[in-house]
């Protein structure tokens, strides 16, 4: 037997402890959602604050050349989203990535991935929720409608503090801080829209499954919409207007170039390209509420991933040729942005944008929200969290504690945090929980097709990811010589950014220690193909969430380290002793 850290729940025990406590008076969630409701949730959650805010920054960072970045996070989503769909055709219950680890690497990394999905869903939310206020604030204080909110209910307090620490001109976070009332010395300055988006969206995901499926997917008609309407506005304007050439930039060796900052410019983009992505997987928790969860939760997922990847590179194609991507530094509201004037200077886009942008974020919040208590409730079913957040409400059919409690996590953090750690904390989080979930499936034994399921596709991996990888490193030899003799120079202290930034992959000791650790990795996952014969398909997904790992910063593995470690000491303190698996064990 192997140690308990790693004890493992059977997937037949998975499905018979739901059908126990269904048999023991505990009321279930209500089955009412088909394969184009999972469709819409999973649009719902990806296109949001990804392509309405943290799109701007990407694009500054790396040019037209993002694009590129958006077609390699694509492809390792879709790799990661066959991955989920082989887990939920398997497993079609509410705890997502949490109960697939825990059938296949054990109840620690179930744990760790449950923490990790608290990152996701409701650290994520705190980015979206304060990327709505910035919109919803600038809409209401449109000419349309004319209503300011002082800034100092507008901003938080960490983004004010920083900025006038830094000497910022900005006159909005100049007036939060000079305008804010103060108690003992206290600057009272807090984000009060985020606050409320958060409260509304809570109690409508206590309320009921199909209130927030009617409202999640008339959000979704009425953002793609606009969204396909800024594509066909934009895209003809730059070939009407002849701005092409912004597809092209001068770089800064006078060097007109797709990448005008080099390849590391576009891996520096991988935060927020990823975020864009970020909610797909949300698509999973809801299991329990599918009619067919068997068959619908891999189709939504796969038809939500491609949808959202083409709107993406389209809408990165159309901002770079709008506008010159230099012009993006600091831009929140990058689909506004370049119909402002100076720009497209297309006034009623704007506006009709800014209101676009809205919706859309609402409806991130709305699945993120929905998608945390049923984690929760998965968990504590298994006893690694008290019994309280499996409550269902008897009239709602919702985890109405746990709800209330992803409430909280989400409403408390604004008050003290500010969009640029959420955004990189929450990345980091969810590239490794898509790690865990690919490498688990790599774990599962193979099974028999059987009709009404998805099966994930099956390629010899043994053969064709060492072709793949002899490939690859063939390529980097012959088109960047100096590659493999750079990375092994032993230098790890260097800690500024090289002024080239397509030397960005050896300017940092983090890029660069993870980056090692990648390529031993593929080494021994090839070792490993050619012995166990792993499917091709996870394989693929395993190493390209792997590389995407290599572009994050230091501090963003700092506090992802000391993230897991309070959540290693919270289920030592809990989870361990009052785990199912645990009481197994002592009655045998």
């Amino acid at each position: 037997m192997g140690h308990p850290l790693f004890r493992r729940k059977p997937i037949h025990d998975i499905m018979g402890d739901k059908s126990e406590a269904e048999a023991h008076g505990h009321q279930g969630l209500s089955r009412v959602l088909t394969v184009r409701d999972l469709t819409f949730f999973g649009i719902a959650a990806i296109i949001g604050a990804g392509s309405f805010s943290s799109l701007g920054g990407a694009v500054f960072s790396g040019g037209p050349g993002v694009v590129i970045l958006f077609i390699i996070c694509g492809i390792a989503c879709a790799f990661t989203a066959f991955c989920y769909a082989e887990f939920a055709s398997r497993i079609p219950v509410a705890g997502s990535a949490y109960t697939y680890a825990y059938a296949s690497f054990g109840e620690l990394f179930a744990w760790i991935i449950g923490w990790a999905l608290l990152m996701e869903y409701s650290i994520g939310n705190i980015y979206v929720a304060f990327s709505w206020s910035d919109y919803f604030t600038s809409l209401l204080a449109s000419k349309w409608i004319g209503i300011h909110i002082p800034p100092y209910l507008a901003t938080s307090y960490m983004e004010a503090r920083d900025a006038i620490a830094a000497g910022s001109t900005n006159p909005e976070v100049l007036g939060a801080w000079n305008d804010a009332p103060q108690i003992g010395g206290l600057r009272i300055i807090f984000d009060l829209p985020a606050l409320l988006i958060n409260v509304l969206i809570t109690a409508l995901v206590y309320r009921g499954i199909k209130e927030s499926r009617n409202f999640s997917n008339l959000m979704v008609i009425l953002k793609l919409a606009v969204v396909v309407l800024v594509l066909l506005v934009g895209g003809y304007l730059i070939f009407a207007r002849d701005l092409t050439g912004n597809w092209m930039p001068t770089a800064s060796d006078g060097v007109r170039s797709f990448m005008p900052n080099g390849f590391g410019g576009v891996m520096a983009a991988v935060s927020g390209v990823f975020f864009a992505y970020i909610g797909f997987d949300a698509v999973s928790v809801l299991a329990e509420e599918s009619k067919n969860p068997q068959r619908d939760l891999p189709r939504g997922m796969i038809l939500s991933l491609v949808i959202c990847t083409v709107v993406y590179i389209l809408l990165a194609l159309v901002l770079t040729g709008a506008v010159v991507y230099g012009k993006f530094e600091g831009v929140g509201d990058p689909l506004a942005f370049i119909f402002e004037p100076g720009n497209l200077d297309i006034p009623w886009m704007q506006f009709l944008v800014a209101i676009c942008a809205v919706v859309a974020m609402t409806s991130v919040m709305l699945v993120f929200q929905m998608g945390q208590p049923r984690i929760w409730m998965t968990m504590s079913r298994d006893g690694l969290l008290p019994p309280a957040f499996q409550k269902i409400h008897p009239k709602h059919k919702t985890p109405s504690f746990s709800t209330i409690v992803t409430g909280l996590l989400v409403g408390v953090p604004i008050l003290f945090t500010d969009k640029t750690f959420v955004l990189d904390f929450t990345s980091i989080g969810t590239l490794f929980a898509f790690v865990l979930v690919c490498g688990g499936v790599l774990l599962l034994p193979r099974r028999q097709r059987s009709a009404g399921k998805f099966h994930l596709p099956y390629f010899n991996g043994g053969i064709v990811f060492p072709i793949l990888l002899a490939a690859a490193l063939a390529f980097i030899l012959f088109r960047f010589p100096g590659y493999f003799s750079e990375l092994l120079n032993g230098d790890f202290t260097n800690q500024t950014k090289a002024e080239n930034a397509s030397d960005y992959l050896f300017a940092a000791p983090a890029v660069k220690i993870a980056t090692i650790i990648f390529w031993i990795t593929c080494f021994v996952l090839a070792g490993f193909a050619i012995v166990k014969k792993y499917s091709l398909i996870p394989l693929l997904g395993l190493v390209s969430c792997m590389y995407l790992l290599t572009g994050m910063s230091a501090e963003n593995w700092k506090w992802f380290f000391i993230w897991f470690g309070i959540g290693l000491v919270v289920y030592l303190m809990y989870g361990y002793r009052k785990s199912k698996l645990n009481e197994k064990v002592a009655l045998s």
